[in-house]
């Protein structure tokens, strides 16, 4: 009787243990990644009245099993569902990180400042020295860095991922080294017919990350599909002059273009008001048709004159330009005029290079010299020719066979950007880069944003794998440690990827806690408890009628 009692003892302090884990379950439905628990009971020792006998078959008897009375329940284990993940919740922080498992439970490695220990809780931020951190206890969260000889994750052991040491707030500059020239030149666009052409200018970078702006100017060279582009000057980051062909003792042809003589600098065939040019003859005369007065050119002085000893400029017959003026007029003239059948050619020395495009159908030809004898599709910048020492310029090669000679209706959209022509970043060239920005993917890479376009891996967050997930060691602050049981971590861990798990961003495993089981499992407590109460209370009823035997 005795015995009831002790056991019904047994299965309330039992069922309050399973009580005990089911409250612990119900208070930790909301904590991130928590991993609920379930108690299995087990019987304890038995009293053996009797002892079991076997069979004799000499006096026909049968055996007799042993007689065994039970004393009660334990608690047999307290097993944890840490492979049954908890469903996912989104809060946009790209430190938020939930792991999603394929055939094996992963588990973060942190480190409480003597030991490291394991978490599935992926809830992180950046701590005052740059380390990446647990945001409830803030242990650093361990990893994998990048070699800086190759650039690639060292999967070394394991050490704490200081995301934002100083290294990793800059990205180096890097000189450019390409640009392109794209869009339509229409023949008809003014600046394009001016002296000074149409001004284009191209930014790049030296390799500390300074800006520089070159000027070049495209034009006309008064013949079909034909056009030539020069380096008129170079300004710095402030806007001064760097390099200038007029005053620079570094010769524009070895920075820019191809020195050439007596080349066409422009045709006029059309005179101005108050002149007439007949175009059976090619006779010019002063007044509106061919009976007024002829003019007669003078080559020596590049002017007209007429029978009366009057005198007309070239540029008030044609029109020409002040600057085409003060190349005739120079002491000595950097150009000549030449007047055949009324068409007005200057040429002269020039630093240039020409542009040619098909007369059929306005196709980029080739850019090089004005015969157009070596035409390809770019041509070189010569940086390096105007650098100090050590050099901090790239020569930068320019692409022009994204142009294209086309009617626009007057307007040019030719434009010169840095990079290629492919792809526009290739050799672009950028400045100092500032951190901006992390991310990390789904392999735990941990890449930073700056910028001047870069984007560069900062680490690598490493997992753990266990044979027995199931044996780890609950520490509190949702993390774990090994045991005996669990199997030992190598202090390397592994790359989530390996078996096909991923890490999502901006995302957060939720308790596993099922509260209608837990609810469940609590009733199914309640009555087990109930029922023990009431085998102490039957046997002391029992005892009380033992007790009255006696009056």
């Amino acid at each position: 009787m005795m015995r009831s009692m002790y056991s019904a003892v047994s299965g309330l302090k039992t069922h309050q243990t399973k009580m005990d884990v089911i409250g612990n379950n119900i208070a930790n439905v909301n904590t991130v990644a928590f991993k609920s628990s379930s108690v299995t009971f087990q019987d304890i020792l038995y009293q053996t009245t009797s002892n079991a006998s076997g069979a004799n078959a000499a006096t026909g008897v049968g055996g007799i099993n042993a007689k065994q009375i039970g004393l009660g329940v334990t608690t047999g284990a307290t097993n944890i569902s840490i492979t049954s993940a908890g469903a996912a919740e989104t809060t946009g922080n790209p430190f938020d990180i939930r792991l999603s498992d394929q055939s094996t439970t992963n588990f973060f490695i942190v480190n409480n400042g003597s030991e490291n220990v394991f978490t599935r809780s992926g809830s992180f931020y950046v701590d005052g020295a740059g380390n990446l951190c647990m945001t409830s206890t803030g242990y650093t969260v361990m990893g994998w860095q990048v070699d800086p000889t190759t650039g690639n994750i060292r999967k070394d052991t394991v050490s704490a991922l200081r995301i934002m040491q100083a290294s990793n707030l800059t990205s180096d500059p890097e000189a450019t080294t390409m640009a392109n020239v794209s869009g339509v030149i229409d023949k008809n666009d003014t600046d394009i017919k001016s002296d000074t052409g149409m001004t284009k200018t191209l930014t790049f970078y030296d390799n500390l990350g300074y800006a520089y702006t070159a000027r070049f100017n495209i034009k006309s060279l008064g013949v079909d599909g034909q056009y030539s582009v020069e380096l008129e000057k170079i300004l710095d980051s402030e806007g001064k002059v760097f390099y200038d062909p007029a005053t620079s003792t570094v010769a524009l042809s070895d920075v820019f273009g191809l020195s050439a003589t007596n080349v066409t600098l422009s045709t006029y065939d059309e005179v101005s008001n108050g002149f007439y040019l007949d175009p059976a003859t090619g006779k010019i005369y002063s007044g509106s048709d061919n009976t007024g007065t002829e003019l007669t050119f003078n080559a020596a002085n590049a002017n007209f004159t007429d029978a009366g000893g009057n005198t007309y400029t070239l540029k008030q017959v044609y029109g020409i330009s002040d600057s085409m003026v003060a190349k005739l007029t120079a002491t000595p003239p950097t150009a000549k005029a030449t007047v055949t059948n009324g068409v007005l050619t200057i040429s002269g020395d020039v630093t240039d290079y020409g542009i040619q495009f098909s007369t059929a159908d306005g196709s980029f030809i080739g850019v090089g010299d004005r015969a157009g004898t070596s035409l390809a599709n770019s041509v070189t910048l010569n940086m390096s020719k105007l650098g100090n020492t050590p050099t901090q310029f790239s020569d930068i090669t320019i692409d022009f066979s994204q142009l294209r000679d086309a009617e626009n209706g007057g307007k040019s959209t030719a434009v010169m950007e840095s990079g290629s022509a492919e792809d526009g970043s290739t050799g672009k060239g950028k400045k100092l880069g500032a951190l901006i920005g992390l991310s990390v993917d789904n392999s735990g890479k941990i890449f930073g944003t700056y910028d001047n376009g870069n984007t560069e891996l900062l680490g690598q967050i490493a997992v753990a794998q266990f044979a027995n997930a199931s044996g780890l060691e609950k520490v509190g602050d949702n993390c774990y440690k090994t045991t005996l049981n669990s199997g030992e971590f190598d202090g390397i861990g592994v790359e989530i990827s390996a078996d096909g798990s991923s890490m999502t961003s901006g995302e957060l495993e939720m308790s596993n806690v099922d509260l209608s089981t837990e609810f469940t499992q609590m009733i199914i407590t309640q009555r087990g408890f109930q029922a023990n109460s009431r085998i102490i209370t039957v046997s002391d009823t029992l005892l009380e009628e033992l007790v009255n035997l006696k009056r």
